[in-house]
């Protein structure tokens, strides 16, 4: 214990009115004072075996709690019988230090002493059989006395508890340099004019707090953009939550985003904090946001507007400081004209837009991008990157990379080879048109590349999407796009 401390509580009994008087009166009176010990005791657990948050820490069952008893007995004692010395702050500030390794909520504790003080109030006036103002002097004394030793484990159980938070972000600081510099894919790889327009505007607006909204088709990098924000804002320090509308259905995202209140739907049977509420102060990043049905759209703009929601069956407003990022390979200024997404949020999100190309639109970043995926130690044939320039990618960066992990797998050295490509890559360069025609239509060549994995998958748009390197729902909506049939 630190040499101040125990003069802190000196100044404090001094201030409470706490004497040597007040000591002697209650150790004089032990007998009638303890006289009701053990059932105070027994009443203390029975009452502790109602809050399952503070049962959950007395998990040794009968002997453990049996042991807890005596401890307890042990201290009642010492409150009316032992001086406010140096030591028995030390043993206090034990008690509070104890509370924060086992995790047990201040309140709980806050609130049991609180009951033992009244029982031993009650039992005090049950017991007394002087006179009235005898009885007002001893409970005067012992409610200092009680007074004291709250503060005592309040103040040990904070102390311990900013050094635990210390500890923790000192580990979460380490833990984020070592995720930085062993994360492959987490740096934005590219030299094209679009992508140095990207990072201009990247540049600009991640110190900001304003909404971004990050559009591109699927497996352009859109997650990587979210990223780089949020390492350029204020916010860095804090945490970047991602979550992605188009993989949860609207039930579960509500309660993703938002959280919920125990008992508010079927299967809640714990209250759960939103990820709203996890990202506070840091980021939230919203991928395929233009999948947001109306409902969670109107929920979403008022926590922009306000940074207040409602978990899902709560009554109270959380409030909330998180800076929002979205994404999405739809057109919102079409959806919006089409009603299917909010006017109003579309605008509160887009204050800064960055538009990210398709790799088809990188003119050069191919060679760079092989370098990376590909690594150090490995080397490739010579025709690899034109066979790799001829194809269209409608899968973007994201395919390019299955594709060469793909080639990863099957060599036998630390070659890719042409032949380790997908097939459909290896048919497209040798069907590629002359250098002259190679500036054709990029939707008709991506329409027929598309139509063709479709034929040889059988017409199973679920093989035709991993054989293009997109989700499920993103090739349903090329197939839209391009007006493409079933085969079947």
């Amino acid at each position: 214990m630190p040499p101040c401390s125990f003069a802190k509580f000196e100044e404090l009994a001094d201030y409470v009115g706490w004497t040597a008087a007040d000591q002697r009166l209650l150790a004089s009176h032990a007998p009638v004072l303890l006289a009701c010990r053990e059932a105070l005791i027994d009443d203390f657990y029975e009452q502790i075996g109602r809050h399952p948050e503070a049962a959950a820490v007395i998990r040794g069952g009968p002997a453990q709690v049996a042991r807890l008893k005596a401890t307890l007995s042990e201290w009642l004692v010492q409150l009316i019988t032992a001086p406010l010395d140096a030591e028995y702050v030390r043993r206090r500030s034990e008690v509070g230090r104890r509370h924060v390794e086992i995790g047990l909520e201040q309140r709980y504790a806050g609130a049991a002493l609180a009951r033992l003080r009244s029982g031993l109030l009650r039992g005090l006036e049950a017991n007394w059989g002087g006179d009235t103002a005898g009885l007002l002097d001893v409970l005067d004394a012992l409610e200092k006395r009680i007074d004291l030793d709250a503060l005592i484990i309040q103040e040990a159980y904070e102390e311990a508890n900013l050094a635990r938070h210390d500890r923790l972000a000192q580990q979460n600081q380490r833990l984020r340099a070592v995720i930085q510099r062993h994360d492959p894919g987490g740096k934005m790889v590219g030299e094209s004019a679009p992508m140095q327009e990207v990072y201009r505007l990247i540049g600009r607006a991640g110190p900001t707090d304003k909404p971004i909204l990050v559009q591109g088709e699927t497996g352009s990098g859109k997650e990587l953009v979210a990223r780089a924000l949020h390492r350029a804002s204020r916010r860095r320090d804090e945490p970047l939550v991602a979550i992605n509308c188009a993989a949860l259905p609207e039930p579960l995202l509500e309660s993703e985003l938002f959280g919920h209140e125990k008992g508010a739907f079927t299967g809640a049977v714990n209250a759960k904090p939103g990820l709203f509420e996890v990202a506070d102060g840091g980021t939230l990043f919203i991928d395929e946001i233009g999948e947001l049905a109306g409902g969670l759209q109107a929920k979403l703009l008022r926590v922009l507007e306000d940074g207040v929601f409602r978990r899902v069956g709560a009554v109270a407003e959380t409030r909330v400081s998180v800076r929002l990022i979205a994404a999405t390979n739809r057109d919102l200024a079409g959806e919006v004209a089409a009603r299917r997404f909010r006017e109003d949020l579309f605008y509160r999100i887009n204050v800064i837009c960055i538009p990210l190309p398709p790799l088809r639109a990188r003119g050069g970043d191919l060679s760079l991008l092989l370098q990376h995926f590909a690594g150090d130690g490995w080397a490739w044939e010579p025709d690899l990157l034109p066979t790799l320039e001829a194809y269209s990618w409608p899968g973007n960066v994201r395919q390019l990379q299955n594709a060469l992990e793909r080639a990863k797998v099957l060599a036998e050295d630390e070659v890719l080879r042409v032949a380790n490509l997908p097939p459909e890559i290896v048919r497209a360069s040798h069907a590629s048109p002359p250098a002259e025609a190679a500036a054709d239509d990029l939707d008709s060549v991506s329409r027929r590349h598309i139509a063709e994995t479709l034929v040889r998958c059988n017409g199973n748009k679920s093989r035709a999407a991993r054989a293009l390197g997109v989700s499920r729902r993103a090739m349903y909506r090329l197939l839209e796009k391009y007006g493409i049939a079933d085969p079947q």
